[in-house]
């Protein structure tokens, strides 16, 4: 088992019932009650739609930026974090075509995409999965998913709110934000 691939299932089980589900560029997911978000490959998702992501090293951060996320960075399955976003994204050709230097100097020196996430942390925690490095037929390039509690929540649309108005989201042409609640 590869204990770095995460299945999101999204259908009628799973523990996080899903509040909204928005598509924010591009086409929407299909409409699912529940998620769940299972470690290692699964068989097709029949009562919905299922996406994977494998999680990796960081990328587009200096040595500096990723001591600091780690020095306030929060672990997923805090009890009061009950309060939960998965957020695919797809990015387009022209983000792709870029290299590695050109894409930091869009994601962190005209984004400050890390910056703006330090200012949320440590009451919103977060974790990328990379689905490109799996295939580039997948739907999507990320999956983040966050996770906070209900008072955090003015907190996390802030926080939407400063990434999208970035340079970096010219690149995005297809993003859905799915809301979620964590019940037993």
């Amino acid at each position: 088992m590869n204990a770095r691939l995460f299945s999101f299932l999204g259908g009628d089980t799973g523990p996080w019932r899903v509040t909204r589900s928005s598509a924010i560029v591009g086409k929407p997911l299909g409409a699912v009650a529940r998620v769940d978000v299972v470690s290692g490959a699964v068989a097709a998702n029949a009562a919905g739609w299922s996406l994977r992501g494998i999680t990796s090293n960081e990328r587009y951060v200096l040595r500096e930026e990723k001591n600091e996320l780690l020095s306030k960075q929060q672990g997923l399955g805090r009890a009061e974090a009950t309060c939960a976003a998965l957020i695919p994204l797809r990015k387009n050709a022209a983000w792709w075509a870029l290299t590695q230097d050109e894409r930091r100097a869009i994601f962190e020196a005209q984004s400050h995409h890390t910056q703006i996430g330090m200012r949320y942390l440590p009451a919103i925690a977060r974790k990328l999965h990379h689905c490109r490095d799996l295939s580039e037929d997948e739907p999507f390039d990320f999956l983040t998913w966050f996770e906070f509690a209900p008072a955090h929540e003015p907190a996390f649309d802030q926080l939407l709110a400063a990434l999208r108005a970035t340079r970096e989201w010219q690149y995005v042409e297809r993003e859905v934000d799915l809301r979620l609640v964590r019940e037993s």
